[in-house]
């Protein structure tokens, strides 16, 4: 009687708008309530999260994509950019993909990016001849383009849930994100064409200063992957590395971040780690009560009884994956990709295995389907973001990512049957 009062308690919350952690924390609750399964497990399960080696990366990495977000890093990348890209048909739409894509993959959260560069570039594009409603759609489509990128949070993350090669995962995200990537920048190509956008003329010197101007961020991700690839460094070290050098840069080079509070309109050292930390908090008291939750389902063999039920009426590995595809995107659009990672990917894992998808290509397949979602009508998380950056209606906002949404749709469905997209460079890396 009892929990079944505390789950429709729960079913009110959720339609009140509570934070999606009470609800998974309250949900965990009420199942342990009336199962025999013993909460030991919870606290086993959380120690072996506390002492993950890769757990530590999540913290540095985010301090070091928010202190590339809060610097001046977007107008120096933007400017070197479309120094280089510029003068090619739809080159400063390609410049809003590549800017979008390198400060997702940094910051790890997609409306960082359309917060940070929404207002620099939207107006850029509009002054240089682009349509307002492709203009706004290609930058909240945008948003999420680069979390298949290493050294990419959701897939540092993926990889402590799901106990896969996070070394691999890094890898195997390469070509799958540079298609999404190469997709969209031939359809802005497509539009600034059909809308005659003039191009900018390629000069050397202009080229040459923004290249040197923007050298120390434009390092960054060279820092971080030679270091682990070249096996100078563990990702856990990279990690720190990353941190440290941005920190450098921005504080003490640029000198766009102050170290104390002052009068200047610069943010402040002590506010850039505050807003990461409460983003790392906030991620990591989901992952804490999502496992208490997924946890209940493995203790209860939920997975095995999925399989059991789904064999009955799937038989092949591609019919599985078609329907993986579809929950994926409810699933997308419907939870943070951080929550549905530590509540859906323990489900999944052992379900897809038994069709003979590969952990790795999974993983990709995965953070795919989670990145879409990020756009996905009438709720992914980037058309409200999009709403408040560009104040617009998120009906308006659904309307100009329908493009963009076709093409990584189908983007998604190479991604999901070419496995080897996802594995080759694993393989001739020799990635351990």
């Amino acid at each position: 009687m009892i929990s079944a009062l505390l789950g429709v308690l729960l079913l009110v919350l959720a339609f009140f708008g509570a934070p999606l952690f009470v609800i998974l924390a309250g949900l965990a609750i009420v199942l342990f309530s009336g199962a025999d399964t013993a909460l030991v497990v919870l606290s086993e399960e959380n120690y072996k999260l506390a002492t993950s080696p890769h757990l530590i990366t999540i913290p540095l990495f985010t301090f070091a994509g928010f202190l590339m977000a809060k610097s001046n890093a977007a107008d120096r990348l933007v400017r070197v950019s479309d120094a280089l890209l510029g003068w090619m048909p739809g080159g400063l739409a390609i410049v809003v993909i590549a800017s979008c894509a390198f400060f997702t993959t940094f910051t790890g959260a997609s409306g960082v990016t359309i917060v940070a560069l929404g207002g620099l570039l939207f107006p850029m594009m509009v002054a240089d001849g682009y349509p307002e409603e492709f203009s706004h759609g290609l930058i909240t489509s945008s948003g999420s383009i680069g979390l298949l990128f290493p050294p990419s949070l959701p897939i540092i993350l993926y990889g402590i849930v799901a106990m896969t090669s996070i070394d691999k995962l890094f890898v195997a995200g390469v070509l799958p994100g540079m298609l999404m990537v190469t997709v969209l920048g031939g359809y802005a190509v497509f539009t600034a064409r059909r809308s005659k956008v003039a191009r900018t003329k390629f000069e050397m010197k202009p080229a040459m200063d923004a290249l040197w101007e923007a050298k120390w961020e434009m390092m960054v991700p060279v820092v971080v992957l030679v270091s682990i690839y070249g096996g100078f460094v563990t990702v856990a070290e990279a990690s720190a590395i990353a941190a440290l050098y941005v920190l450098i840069v921005e504080v003490f080079i640029f000198k766009d971040i102050a170290i104390f509070a002052d009068d200047t309109p610069r943010e402040d050292l002590a506010t850039v780690i505050h807003e990461a930390m409460v983003m790392v908090g906030a991620i990591l008291v989901i992952l804490g009560v999502a496992m208490g939750l997924t946890n209940f389902l493995i203790q209860e063999e939920v997975p095995m009884k999925i399989l059991a039920f789904i064999q009955v009426y799937i038989h092949s590995k591609t019919t599985f994956l078609i329907v993986l595809t579809i929950f994926l995107l409810i699933v997308g659009f419907m939870m943070d990709i951080f929550s549905a990672i530590a509540v859906v990917v323990p489900l999944i894992t052992p379900v897809a295995l038994e069709y003979g998808v590969d952990p790795v290509h999974l993983g990709i397949i995965f953070l795919a389907n989670l990145e879409i979602g990020y756009i996905t009508p009438p709720v992914g998380l980037n058309l409200f973001i999009g709403s408040l950056a560009f104040d617009k209606p998120v009906v308006y906002l659904c309307k100009t990512v329908l493009p963009f949404l076709a093409l990584l749709l189908g983007t998604l469905m190479v991604i999901t049957f070419w496995e080897d997209l996802s594995l080759v460079l694993v393989r001739i890396m020799g990635v351990g």
